[in-house]
C-alpha cells in the first residue's frame, strides 16, 4: 500500500506527523496533491481548546485539522468531467446533501447534513494527498497560485458578508476585528465599491495590515473609544454598513451604536457566548437591519474570478508561511503570537 504523510493533533496543543494510506480516486472523485493549507481560527480553537461551540474533538484519538486547501490534481476517477491531471484547484470544504430544502433553494450553507472538513468528527486536509468529490474542486486559472487557492475559502466568508449586507458603491463601512475574516470582509467591501472603510481592532499589526489592504481609517479599540472616533470621522452620520468579525460580546454590543439610521448590521464572527446584551432600543429607533453570516454559498467561481482579475489581493492577508515539517510551530504561533501574526498558511510541498 502506498503511503503519505498526514499531520494530526494528539491531545491539546500537540501536533504529530505520521504515515497514513495514500488515497485513490473513486467514481466522481479526484486525488489532489495538497500544496497549501490555511490555518483558520476554528483550527486554532480545536487545537488549543478542543472545541468550537457544540463541536468537540475526541481527544482520545488523533484528529486531523485543516479545511482551507489548494493543490494540484494527480488522479481523476471514473465519470469526472471538466478536470484533468495537472489542474490547479481550490477545495470547497463543505459537502452537502443536495436534497434538503436549503440545498434546493441554493442556500446549501444551511444544509443540516453538511460534511465539513475539520469539523469533528470529519477529518481535515492537513495531509499530502486527499481524495475529494470533483464537484467541490474548482479549477484555478494559470495566473493564480495554489496558495491563493487555499485562501479562497476564507475570502468567501468575507464576500458572503458583503453580499448579505448589500454593500453598495459609496457606502461608509465599519469593520470590528481585523483578523483574517475581517480583512477578507475589507477586501470584499472595497471590491463592491464602498466609499470609506473604518477598521477597529486591539492589535496594531492587524490594523497595519488593514491599512495596507485599503482601510481608510484604523482605530485601536484598546486606546480609543470606537464609537466616539467613528462619530468624529463620519461627522455624526455613522456607518451605512457595520460588520462584527470579532465575535466578542464587547464588539457585538457596539454594532447598533455604530450604524446610521436605516443602516445594516451584519454579524460575521462566531461568538462562544450563548447570551449577549444588546441595545434593541437603538435598533428600533434607527430601524436597523440585522443580518448574519454562516459560512458562504455559491461563491467559489466568483471569488476565483475576483482574485484572478486583480480585483482582490487575497494573498496580501498572509503574514506567516510554515513548511509541513514545522506544523507544530505554525499552530503554536497561531495560538500565542497575537502581536504580528494575522494569517498563517502551511506549505505542504
Amino acid at each position: 500500500m502506498e503511503m503519505q504523510r498526514g499531520a494530526f493533533m494528539r491531545g491539546l496543543d500537540h501536533m504529530i506527523i505520521k504515515e497514513i494510506p495514500k488515497p485513490a480516486a473513486g467514481k466522481g472523485h479526484v486525488v489532489v496533491s495538497v500544496e497549501y493549507v490555511g490555518i483558520c481560527g476554528s483550527d486554532v480553537h480545536y487545537f488549543h481548546n478542543g472545541q468550537v461551540g457544540i463541536y468537540k474533538v475526541d481527544l482520545e484519538h488523533d484528529y486531523m485539522l485543516g479545511h482551507e486547501a489548494g493543490g494540484v490534481i494527480t488522479e481523476v476517477g471514473e465519470g469526472v468531467e471538466g478536470l484533468k491531471v495537472g489542474d490547479k484547484v481550490a477545495l470547497e470544504p463543505g459537502i452537502t446533501c443536495g436534497h434538503c430544502e436549503f440545498c434546493k433553494e441554493g442556500k446549501y450553507n444551511l444544509c443540516p447534513d453538511v460534511v465539513f472538513l475539520a469539523t469533528p468528527p470529519v477529518p481535515g486536509c492537513n495531509e499530502e494527498f486527499i481524495e475529494y468529490p470533483a464537484d467541490y474542486c474548482f479549477k484555478l486559472p494559470d495566473n493564480m497560485t495554489t496558495m491563493e487557492g487555499a485562501l479562497i475559502e476564507p475570502l468567501n466568508v468575507g464576500m458572503h458578508a458583503a453580499n448579505q449586507a448589500e454593500v453598495m458603491v459609496g457606502d461608509t463601512v465599519v469593520i470590528l476585528g481585523s483578523g483574517c475574516i475581517g480583512l477578507c470582509t475589507l477586501l470584499s467591501a472595497k471590491a463592491h465599491g464602498c466609499g470609506t472603510v473604518i477598521v477597529a481592532d486591539l492589535v496594531d499589526a492587524r490594523l497595519e495590515k488593514a491599512k495596507e489592504l485599503g482601510a481608510d481609517y484604523v482605530i485601536n479599540s484598546g486606546r480609543e473609544d470606537v464609537i466616539k472616533k467613528v462619530d468624529e470621522i463620519t461627522g455624526g452620520r455613522f456607518a451605512d454598513k457595520v460588520f462584527d468579525t470579532a465575535g466578542s460580546p464587547a464588539t457585538i454590543k457596539q454594532t447598533a451604536f455604530l450604524a446610521k439610521r436605516g443602516g445594516t448590521v451584519t454579524l460575521v464572527g462566531i461568538s462562544t457566548h450563548p447570551e449577549i446584551e444588546y441595545n434593541f432600543g437603538q435598533v428600533m429607533d434607527k430601524e436597523l437591519t440585522i443580518k448574519s453570516v454562516f459560512r458562504y454559498r455559491n461563491l467559489y467561481p466568483r471569488a476565483i474570478a475576483a482574485v484572478s482579475s486583480g480585483a482582490i489581493n487575497v494573498k496580501g492577508i498572509v503574514t506567516h508561511v510554515f513548511d509541513f515539517d514545522h506544523i507544530q510551530d505554525a499552530y503554536d504561533e497561531a495560538v500565542n503570537n497575537k502581536t504580528d501574526l494575522v494569517k498563517a498558511v502551511i506549505k505542504v510541498k
